[in-house]
């Protein structure tokens, strides 16, 4: 029987109805990409390898289509980054695609991103697009900044609707998660309000609690149940760059710096005519989520929130009078609900997804032993 490979699989419990593939691509119209650049194995060189990165895309209405959508963002831990928030802010709309990949490339794909709206034709003559970033330099090569213009270019292009990948794919190549492999996940919920049913999806790049101090799954303290943070570099014959962790072998190894805290990119997409200043609002829900999991945002890490609506199609135009919809702001709370539910499990997908990688120097980061977490929850 073949590993699962989503965590509902493995008896874990969530709360909510998912749509019909539990992704963001549930929200119609949404579709995602994926980069993925795996090369070399052993020591660190700088513009060399090891590779473990890739860039992640999301399309709020398609690749197909030069229409923006209304927009928010919320920073709860602001050690790290994310493009075009200051214009989103004070105009409360996203133009093109949303990209993530890791902290040393966010340039590139910045860039990428301005050349490529405007050969679709955006319709303004500058662009500021949203791309943000989580920090993958344990695994991979950071600042050999690998991810190029042409890879970019292939995740926008070739992103879709339907499944997702999960795990160590794009962006999400080289990330940590809550003490084992981590990297992208998403989910999605069902609501309903005011007589009507609406969509909301998350997409996570899930890269913060290295060391997996206090995790949660489901209705347990799983921290002292499984074995988290246990990654540690299986070639004692190299002495790695980042001593961060120790050798597998139980060789001595000198550390001269702490672990780093790692990061989360939360996007949130829904097909509720939600308008800016309550997509701010929607923004800030994803934070409950990591505190269901135990986190507690630690100074280092980068927890950095987006929401987008797929609705009011067509009212966005900034050269005439538009007649929007606006959700009912008491109904707001179902929106809240879902998009903690979502988020919850889409962090603990990523997770479930990810398998055991070697990377820069020979570290190794285990995937989360699926056998282990599945005997927690069927007793």
């Amino acid at each position: 029987m073949a590993e699962p490979h989503r965590a509902r699989s493995l008896g874990i419990p969530f709360s909510g109805e998912p749509g019909p593939l539990n992704t963001i691509t549930d929200v119609q119209g949404v579709e995602v990409g994926h980069k993925t650049l795996i090369f070399g194995e052993g020591s660190l060189e700088r513009g060399v390898g090891p590779i473990r990165t890739g860039v992640t895309i999301i399309h709020p209405r398609g690749k197909a289509s030069i229409e923006g959508v209304f927009g928010g963002w919320f920073t709860l831990n602001a050690s790290g980054e994310m493009t075009g928030t200051t214009w989103l802010e004070e105009r409360g709309v996203i133009d093109g695609p949303i990209g993530i990949t890791n902290t040393h490339s966010v340039g590139t794909v910045r860039d990428t991103f301005v050349s490529w709206m405007v050969d679709q034709g955006w319709p303004a003559p500058w662009h500021a697009p949203v791309v943000a970033e989580t920090y993958d330099g344990a695994l991979n090569d950071i600042n050999g900044q690998h991810v190029e213009p042409t890879h970019v270019l292939s995740a926008l292009q070739t992103a879709a609707a339907g499944p997702v990948r999960e795990g160590s794919v794009g962006g999400g190549t080289g990330m940590l998660c809550n003490g084992f492999k981590g990297g992208i996940g998403t989910a999605s919920r069902v609501v309903s309000a005011a007589g009507r049913l609406f969509t909301v999806g998350v997409l996570v790049q899930c890269n913060y609690n290295w060391e997996g101090k206090s995790l949660r799954l489901g209705d347990q303290w799983v921290s002292k149940k499984l074995p988290v943070g246990e990654h540690c570099y299986a070639d004692d014959t190299i002495a790695p760059k980042n001593p961060w962790f120790p050798f597998c072998s139980g060789a001595e190894l000198i550390k001269d710096s702490p672990a780093r805290d790692g990061s989360i990119i939360v996007v949130i997409a829904t097909d509720a005519p939600v308008l800016p200043h309550q997509l701010k609002r929607v923004a800030k829900r994803p934070a409950l989520s990591l505190g269901r999991l135990g986190a507690i945002s630690s100074p280092g890490s980068g927890d950095i929130f987006v929401a987008f609506s797929t609705g009011n199609t067509g009212a966005l135009s900034e050269d005439q009078f538009n007649r929007v919809e606006q959700f009912p702001n008491n109904a707001l709370s179902e929106l809240f609900r879902g998009t903690v539910q979502a988020t919850e499990e889409a962090i603990i997908n990523s997770m479930v997804a990810a398998e055991t990688v070697v990377g820069a120097d020979g570290l190794r980061v285990q995937g989360l032993p699926h056998n282990l977490v599945r005997d927690l929850f069927s007793k």
